[in-house]
């Protein structure tokens, strides 16, 4: 999927990227693992040669191949003075979040992609975009709203693409898919001689919680479960 972005900065980016693919010029995007600078590149850059920076005879195969040619994960690059970018069109991708000044020195063009944190809007739009994706996957053809709570941007794009996927997948479980999982959980990990006490906390922590979030009263949450207030306190105190 091609990067998608709110972004000011990444627009500029992807601009001067877009201006300088067909000159003779160096060019190296850094920042967090899995902000989209792959998905930039590849837009502009899919005819050029992919190489990977862990091997230099293979960089260097390339630059004798071609004058178009992008290095993914160029901080592993070891040696960077047997490198020669002279009359060739190089785009760098470097996981570092911070640039020494020999890479500054070994480009023309250095370009920083912020991490997920500094950009709230394109979390929102990204979400959006895997909200869909996931519904289609997961055959659902109902509104999906996701939690602010359930989207995990620690590893940028790649983990909010799992906790939206995740949180889509377990909004639309029926009974019948509850009862595989739990099944196959329990059939996995039937051991013990307690197992009934043991497992009981599965049931009874998310059924508490659940209603305490949903009527926020223990008096009201004894009645809809049909328990007194003393025996729900004393659940909640030891399940949560």
């Amino acid at each position: 999927m091609y990067i998608i972005s709110q972004s000011e900065t990444i627009s500029r980016i992807y601009q001067s990227l877009e201006n300088t693919k067909d000159l003779l010029v160096s060019s190296l995007i850094y920042g967090e693992a899995h902000v989209g600078k792959k998905s930039m590149v590849s837009k502009l850059y899919k005819e050029s040669i992919w190489v990977s920076g862990e091997n230099l005879k293979d960089i260097q195969k390339a630059l004798n191949e071609s004058s178009y040619v992008v290095i993914t994960n160029f901080e592993k690059v070891t040696d960077l003075d047997f490198l020669d970018f002279e009359n060739s069109n190089i785009v760098a991708i470097c996981n570092s979040k911070t640039i020494s000044s020999r890479l500054e020195d070994k480009f023309a063009f250095i370009y920083h992609i912020p991490s997920l944190r500094e950009r709230e809007d394109d979390v929102k739009l990204f979400s959006k975009e895997y909200i869909e994706e996931a519904k289609k996957i997961y055959n659902i053809d109902k509104e999906v709203e996701i939690d602010s709570s359930d989207i995990d941007i620690s590893k940028n794009l790649k983990s909010l693409k799992s906790s939206i996927y995740k949180s889509v997948l377990l909004k639309n479980l029926d009974k019948s898919d509850i009862y595989k999982i739990l099944y196959n959980y329990f059939y996995n990990n039937y051991e013990g001689s307690n197992i009934y006490k043991e497992h009981l906390e599965i049931f009874e922590k998310a059924l508490l919680s659940a209603g305490l979030d949903i009527y926020k009263s223990q008096l009201k949450l004894s009645d809809v479960l049909g328990i007194n207030r003393n025996t729900l306190r004393k659940k909640i105190n030891e399940q949560l």
